[in-house]
Order: structure tokens, then C-alpha cells, then sequence
């Protein structure tokens, strides 16, 4: 029988995404499975995939507990992930702090703290994770109308730490239709299709509107552009990690001599290092720091997204808290 075209881009995605991993006679993949397509997707292919290499399959499932009934549908996701192969599974519930943060950054920094403690319990040397093309196109489409600069138009990163993506290349559409074709019924996340939050109006009304007007490929055309300035978003994230490396401390006048694009990197990666908001914080409240430096006018601080705030002192760039207003 002929193998499925959804199903064998999903079994290449995996089979690519894991082929560099080193060899080891006990090594342990982790796959975060929602219970929606894209994950029960993902898992049956890597569970596909190690029976060639011996690898141990882990799947792992986070009820954020922010939907009525998600404790069964964590249930169920486990017996899904145990009846499609996986050698051991988890289900995981965790309660989301905002902590200045939306609910979704929340979530996810939540989600992503859970999979690393079970990748260390279970000795995993990759985690998977199930986000696809579509996926990536929403998230330059979003970085573009937040002006947050390169950064966010490079939309995610194919692999970070043990993290990996191994569906970027592959629609949402060839997910659902790989669950149809194995005969795997999928969950459709209600959060999703609400208007409340902007992803989900990017999704259901943004791109179809692109695609309706501009024709066919829109998303593989944000997706393709995520791509292209990955590398040199990496480049110059390489060039300011070793001017951090090497910096005692944010002087002015060493900031100064650095390339424009360098030098805001330098200041965003130190304000976060120093507790900004990672998510919240935008080009923007880069562009006023990097005034510090290079339009000094005796300006007190700049407000940054954490109670933080950016002030010069003595010649240089410092960050320290600031109180929340009452």
C-alpha cells in the first residue's frame, strides 16, 4: 500500500530533525503532545521513526487547567499517546502565573519549565515539538506588526537547548490529513478559534484574507522569510553573546563603538538578563535604551516590561527594579 503523502512529510520532518542527534544505545526523544494534530502527528511519526534507531519514545501532555474539562482531555491524550506506541508518557498539570505576562506567554513558560523537568528525569536529549509552517507564518505575520524588528520576523527557531521543530516545513492541513490517513481522531483546541486571543484572529480571519487577495503561498512565503533572516539573526546573536562574554560592564563609551544592530542586541540581552519581560519587550523600549548611549540628553530612565528600568550612571548602561504604580 502506498504510504500517504501527509504521513511520509511528517515521518521525513522527524527523520531530518533527528538525524544529527549522537548515536547512543539508550537514547530517550521527548515529544509535548496537546492532543491536537499537529502533536498526535508528531508522536506517531517519532514513534515510527524509532523503531529504526531503538529510540526510546517519551510523550509528555501539560493541562494548563484553563479550559473547563482539561483534566480529560489530558486523560485521554495519555491513552492516545500509550495506544500509538510511545514507551512511556506523562501528563503533567501546572498552574499559570501571569507575572506581568499575557496568558499565553504564561503558559508557555510554564509548558516549556514542565518539559525540561521530565527531559531531566528521563535522561531526553531532544524535545519535540509539534509547531508546523502555518504556525511559523502566524508568528512572522505577528512579529511584523509589532515593529519588534528581525528578530520577530525570523519567526521560531528550528532547534534551541534540546528543543527541536520538526514540522516547519509541513502545513497544518498535512498534519490533520496524517491523523486522518492513520486513522488517529485529533482534538480541536476551542482556544484556537477565540477571538480573544490575536493568534487566533490571525488564523482564522488575517490569513485567509492574504491568501484571498494575494493569491495562494502566503504562508510559505512568511514561513520561507523566517528562513532567510534566521541566519543572520543567529550571526549577530553570536557577536553579541561574546561581547557580553568579555563586557564587565554596559559602558558607554565601549557601546558606543559597536555596530547599531550589535549594540541594541547587547542591551536587549542584557534588560533580560536583568528581568525584563522577554515577550513584552519591544523594539521600542530597545530604541529608547540605546538613546543612552547614543542620544544622551540627562534623561532619568526608560521603563522596561518587568519593573525594570534602563538608566546611564557613572558612563554606563545599568538596569535595576523598579516598584509596581499602586
Amino acid at each position: 500500500m502506498r504510504l500517504h503523502p501527509a504521513v511520509a512529510a511528517v515521518r521525513r520532518g522527524v527523520r531530518q530533525c533527528l538525524a544529527d542527534l549522537p548515536p547512543a544505545d539508550d537514547r530517550v526523544v521527548l515529544v509535548a503532545c496537546s492532543g491536537g494534530a499537529d502533536s498526535l502527528a508528531l508522536l506517531a511519526a517519532t514513534v515510527f521513526e524509532a523503531r529504526a534507531s531503538g529510540d526510546r519514545v517519551v510523550g509528555v501532555t501539560v493541562d494548563h487547567g484553563l479550559q473547563e474539562g482539561s483534566t480529560d482531555q489530558a486523560r485521554h491524550t495519555v491513552a492516545q499517546m500509550q495506544a500509538l506506541g510511545a514507551d512511556e508518557t506523562f501528563a503533567v498539570s501546572v498552574t499559570v502565573e501571569g507575572a506581568g505576562q499575557g496568558p499565553e506567554a504564561a503558559a508557555r513558560q510554564a509548558r516549556y519549565a514542565v518539559l525540561d523537568q521530565v527531559a531531566d528525569r528521563v535522561g531526553a536529549g531532544a524535545i519535540l515539538l509539534g509547531h508546523t509552517l502555518d504556525d511559523q507564518a502566524e508568528t512572522v505575520l505577528l512579529g511584523l506588526t509589532r515593529g519588534s524588528g528581525g528578530r520577530s520576523i525570523a519567526g521560531m527557531r528550528r532547534g534551541f537547548d534540546r528543543y527541536r521543530r520538526p514540522l516547519l516545513d509541513v502545513r497544518r492541513e498535512e498534519t490533520e490529513a496524517a491523523c486522518v490517513a492513520e486513522g488517529i481522531a485529533f482534538w480541536s483546541d476551542p482556544h484556537n478559534a477565540d477571538p480573544r486571543f490575536l493568534r487566533s484572529r490571525v488564523r482564522l480571519d488575517v490569513m485567509p484574507v492574504l491568501e484571498d487577495h494575494l493569491g495562494p503561498g502566503v504562508a510559505e512565503t512568511l514561513a520561507r522569510t523566517a528562513d532567510s533572516l534566521r541566519t543572520d539573526m543567529e550571526a549577530l546573536d553570536e557577536l553579541t553573546e561574546e561581547w557580553l562574554t568579555r563586557a564587565d560592564a554596559l559602558q558607554v563609551a565601549a557601546l558606543a563603538t559597536l555596530p547599531t544592530a550589535v549594540r541594541r542586541r547587547v542591551l536587549r540581552a542584557a534588560a533580560v538578563r536583568a528581568g525584563a519581560l522577554d515577550a513584552e519587550l519591544f523594539h521600542s523600549h530597545v530604541l529608547a535604551t540605546d538613546e543612552l548611549v547614543t542620544a544622551w540628553r540627562g534623561q532619568k530612565w526608560i521603563d522596561l516590561p518587568g519593573h525594570l528600568r534602563a538608566l546611564r550612571r557613572d558612563g554606563a548602561v545599568v538596569f535595576e527594579g523598579s516598584m509596581p504604580a499602586d
